[in-house]
């Protein structure tokens, strides 16, 4: 049975056409060989099934820089860790929850990047979500899934990576309780071992005095190179230093959208994937049939092997 997929890539402009060249290691000439490379490995995998459309590998290819041992590798942990986390994986369709959660305007894209060339920038405002109503690892989830899209659409978001605003204004003691220490470190590996995004800084504003020991804890739990890209805002001012104001949403005093064109435009593109989050469980890995060691939570975070059971025979 021969195996549907389309070659079609979106061509860069000529400023990220530099830049993937430059920091990317993008040889135009080399991405087909590349491609057809990954797809025939793809196929002799017994235990992966991944999708093969060209834009959606060559995501992968930037994200690990062309090195095509880090891309499989990357890619298979794709997979894998839907069958290991199932908390953010599972009933992952675009339905009335995921849109309820958009609508919140907890979760923001802002449609001009921090330059021509430069990384997309993604608000977080986690205090706009009702957390009676919706846990943490449901609101990750839609950000897994506005992830997704982005492979598939954001140029500047897989060539220059992305900076994220962490706006803490609202939030209370119920979004505090929720506060999951071990799903941080998960999306910290996976960070690292599964998504082929770049995080270029991430921006804390509106702090409160007791979300200080919450990141210390979350700083704590990420890699050195994670770490430095930790920044605390106590003003809105010293977060213009890296990110300037005019780069914001006039709701930050800034010209980049409106909090709620944003929500607007996210939801049409949310439900034109409808379809996409169906089939896409049709993809995944089949631990069974991996040659070597399965890949589940265990192996890609060390953290329940306390908690197994002895099995004695």
């Amino acid at each position: 049975m021969s195996v549907q997929y389309s070659n079609a890539i979106r061509p860069l402009s000529p400023e990220l056409t530099k830049k993937a060249h430059k920091e990317l290691n993008e040889v135009p000439e080399r991405i087909q060989e590349d491609i057809d490379t990954l797809r025939l490995w793809i196929s002799k995998q017994p235990h992966l099934k991944a999708r093969q459309d060209a834009q959606f590998l060559i995501a992968f290819l930037r994200g690990c820089k062309y090195s095509l041992e880090k891309t499989k590798l990357k890619l298979d942990n794709f997979y894998a860790m839907r069958g290991a986390v199932p908390e953010l994986y599972k009933n992952r369709f675009v339905g009335e929850k995921q849109l309820s959660i958009l609508k919140t305007g907890c979760l923001l894209r802002l449609p001009q990047p921090l330059q021509v060339d430069g990384p997309r920038i993604h608000i977080s405002r986690y205090g706009q979500y009702d957390s009676s109503k919706y846990s943490i690892a449901e609101v990750t989830q839609v950000n897994t899934m506005l992830g997704e899209i982005q492979i598939r659409e954001d140029d500047n978001a897989m060539i220059s990576g992305f900076v994220e605003i962490i706006d803490m204004k609202g939030i209370g003691a119920g979004h505090i309780f929720q506060f999951d220490a071990v799903l941080v470190k998960k999306l910290a590996v996976l960070g690292d071992k599964a998504w082929p995004y770049r995080p270029k800084g991430f921006h804390f504003v509106n702090a409160p005095a007791a979300a200080e020991r919450f990141m210390s804890i979350a700083k704590s739990l990420m890699s050195e190179k994670i770490r430095k890209r930790f920044h605390i805002h106590s003003k809105l001012e010293s977060l213009y230093k890296y990110v300037p104001k005019e780069c914001l949403p006039v709701e930050y005093g800034g010209s980049n959208g409106t909090v709620q064109d944003v929500i607007d435009t996210w939801t049409q593109k949310l439900l034109k994937y409808k379809n996409f989050f169906e089939e896409e469980t049709e993809y995944g890995t089949n631990e069974k049939l991996r040659r070597g060691q399965p890949v589940n939570s265990e192996t890609l975070f060390g953290i329940e092997g306390s908690f197994r059971k002895l099995d004695i025979d």
